[in-house]
């Protein structure tokens, strides 16, 4: 079996793993679960990274011999996903093989596969930040994102750069999870402004288009008219 044969059978069944990852990692934060509750999310979430690790082990068996190590030294996030399997933080960010599915309802155009990309990367990481700033920050002292409702607004004004500075994180992992969204806002705003500046070229170039077509029409309309006027005078002097 080739590795690109592998990706195409299994690309589902992860997008449905990272899913039930995301729901089971949400009901866990917000709920605050403890008891048998919270053992059962806990399972749907070492079941779904267990189906992570066997997609990574397989994708470096699968890569071409001499290519293994080059796949392995651009893919250090997924091998830190398989290493550092309780950092909840890091396993949570798993969850972008959901983009993929975005990417691919938004047909051929590019700008259009870039908005739904760019839209849908702006929800889930700001869903996902405030899931894991609360999961770091609800037990620390001196805390003030203590509801989920604190983490959702932290996490926009963060990936929007505002910082109002109402709620922020205290500890080291909720201040790691602020430089990481607040890369992610800027990378974001990079993506729409550039999408915009393409819409205008675009636009640009149609309009150019349409220019010059009409003006070869108006040239050959016009040559047209003389060939004609030609032809009369011919049979006149005739």
């Amino acid at each position: 079996m080739t590795q690109e044969r592998w990706r195409r059978i299994t690309e589902w069944p992860l997008i449905i793993a990272s899913i039930l990852f995301l729901a089971a990692y949400a009901w866990q934060v917000i709920g605050d679960l403890s008891g048998p509750a919270d053992v059962a999310a806990e399972s749907v979430l070492w079941i779904t990274w267990a189906a992570f690790v066997v997609d990574y082990v397989a994708n470096l068996i699968l890569v071409e011999r001499g290519r293994r190590w080059r796949w392995f030294s651009t893919h250090l996030f997924d091998a830190a996903i398989v290493i550092l399997p309780m950092l909840r933080p890091l396993r949570i960010l798993r969850l972008v093989t959901l983009l993929a599915v975005l990417q691919r309802t938004a047909g051929h155009a590019l700008r259009g596969r870039i908005s739904v990309y760019a839209g849908g990367a702006a929800a889930l990481l700001v869903f996902v930040a405030a899931l894991a700033v609360l999961d770091a920050e609800r037990d620390a002292p001196g805390s003030t994102i203590t509801t989920f409702g604190d983490a959702v607004w932290w996490a926009f004004v963060t990936i929007t750069t505002v910082g109002y500075g109402d709620v922020t994180p205290v500890t080291a992992v909720g201040r790691a999870i602020a430089v990481g969204l607040m890369v992610g806002g800027i990378a974001l705003l990079g993506v729409v402004t550039a999408t915009i500046a393409s819409w205008i070229v675009e636009r640009v170039g149609e309009h150019d288009e349409e220019r010059d077509a009409a003006t070869v029409g108006h040239i050959r309309s016009l040559e047209a008219k003389v060939d004609r006027l030609q032809e009369t005078l011919d049979r006149l002097a005739a």
